[in-house]
């Protein structure tokens, strides 16, 4: 089947990168036939790296490529296993899913167009292969506000509606349906090793191996000990990201292996949510009654995560070179959590005796109060008055810390108005632009989410969800 029209989403560049490395990896699909096509979402700031302009794109044109699917293919859906919740399973795969094309961006990285939703493959067992209509909002939703927050996300390109009735446990059924297209850098996840480790076959690894070096560390891939050197820096990059959520005070929800990609790249946002409070036990997934997956255990499930992909790994690298670089995690996570935070306050350097007083008592005064932790950041740039630093109790004096004891909010303010004073007069200017770089005054709580559904539920209005996109997109 081909498109009617010109269409510049199936003249792209496609490139069999994966598809080149053989069916080990994949097995062949094809998509699902929807009774119905509505766009419900594209992602037009995301065009230019494609080397298209929003003009040149109709809507027509997503409908076709990632709706009707005409055009490019085979489709691969991905071979992989996991760790879920603790427990290994050999029985996964992309069920609902497939790689639908890699194309170079105009930034010279190599992405996957990958569905969700688009129908049954091997992998989809007892399941219907598709995504819910409030799953595949939710998960716009997610990547924008998480690439806003300088998380290293997928985001999703395109959301369609397509005319079916599924049944859900989690949702009022019958619930409406949608299939998305998520935009990232690789779809090659910790459990694509791990199956490999499962067949017993080092073959395959090294082969996976090579072609993960080539492709996503090309800068490592002609040097000695390449391998080691990958597992440090793909190290690096999970410590990264887990400070990036717990900054951005965001909890996956489901931290399983097959959710970890090899990239380092956060993806895949099912049952998550931003914590209403600094509370390290908050759990976003309803099934996860143990909390393993709370807020405050993520940096310690992605250790662990890179620690059981060491067994896959360990088949080609020396156990020894593993075990060093998985000990730069903990600083490594450190290191960018507090400067994270630090910017989250308006601060770019301080001295690190006065950045570690700072951050204890903001993190003790968020854990033993009441109070927003989005609020509090929201409040902070909202509220900037140059006035600070001169007068400490000019610090958030609108009764933001009414329900706080003054003896809890003065400390606080004595600090961080020892820290204006640390910096020159100047910097004010600076520490006012990161206050609203770094915090989004629009946050993605339950309930504001729960807010742009019910019109969509009731009376098929989309403006609120589109103005919360807006909104999010534009930092407001």
């Amino acid at each position: 089947m081909t498109s009617t029209s010109f269409n510049p989403f199936l003249s792209l560049e496609y490139q069999p990168v994966l598809e080149n490395l053989g069916d080990d990896y994949y097995d062949k699909v094809a998509a699902a036939e929807f009774p119905q096509h509505i766009l419900r979402f594209r992602n037009d700031s995301l065009l230019p790296l494609l080397g298209l302009g929003a003009k040149s794109v109709k809507d027509e044109h997503f409908i076709e490529a990632f709706g009707k699917f005409l055009g490019i293919q085979p489709f691969l859906a991905l071979r992989y296993h996991g760790y879920q919740f603790g427990e290994y399973n050999p029985f996964l795969g992309d069920g609902r899913g497939f790689l639908y094309g890699q194309v170079r961006g105009t930034d010279g990285e190599l992405y996957d167009f990958g569905t969700k939703g688009s129908g049954r493959t091997p992998y989809s067992r007892t399941a219907d292969g598709r995504l819910t209509l409030k799953g595949g909002v939710r998960e716009v939703l997610a990547a924008e506000a998480l690439h806003q927050l300088g998380v290293k996300t997928s985001r999703c390109l395109s959301m369609i509606e397509t005319g079916e009735a599924l049944w859900r446990g989690d949702e009022p059924s019958p619930t409406r349906s949608s299939v998305m297209v998520r935009f990232s850098l690789s779809h090659i996840r910790f459990g694509t090793f791990e199956r490999l480790h499962y067949l017993q076959r080092p073959d395959l690894i090294q082969k996976l191996l090579d072609h993960v070096i080539e492709i996503y560390y090309p800068h490592i891939a002609n040097t000695e000990d390449k391998y080691a050197k990958f597992y440090a820096e793909l190290v690096e990059r999970v410590a990264q990201l887990a400070a990036q959520w717990m900054a951005a005070g965001f909890c996956h929800g489901v931290l399983n292996t097959d959710n970890m990609s090899i990239t380092g790249e956060s993806f895949d946002y099912g049952p998550y949510a931003f914590i209403p409070t600094y509370n390290p036990y908050f759990t976003a997934a309803y099934f996860d009654y143990g909390g393993r997956y709370s807020y405050g255990n993520q940096p310690f499930i992605c250790k662990l995560n890179l620690e059981l992909l060491q067994l896959p790994l360990g088949m080609i690298i020396a156990k020894s070179d593993l075990e060093a670089g998985l000990a730069q995690f903990e600083d490594c996570y450190s290191s960018t959590y507090n400067q994270l935070m630090l910017n989250k306050l308006g601060f770019q350097n301080l001295s690190s005796l006065a950045a570690a007083e700072l951050l204890e008592a903001t993190i003790k005064l968020l854990r033993n109060t009441d109070i927003g932790y989005h609020a509090f950041f929201a409040e902070l740039a909202a509220g900037f008055n140059y006035g600070w630093r001169e007068d400490s109790s000019l610090i958030l004096e609108n009764n933001f810390f009414a329900r706080v004891s003054q003896e809890v909010s003065d400390y606080w303010r004595k600090l961080y108005h020892g820290c204006l004073n640390l910096l020159p007069p100047e910097e004010m200017d600076l520490i006012c632009d990161r206050l609203n770089f770094y915090n989004l005054k629009t946050v993605l709580l339950r309930p504001v989410i729960e807010s742009i559904w019910q019109p969509i539920v009731e009376e098929d209005n989309w403006q609120p969800f589109y103005d919360l996109i807006a909104k999010i997109q534009a930092k407001e």
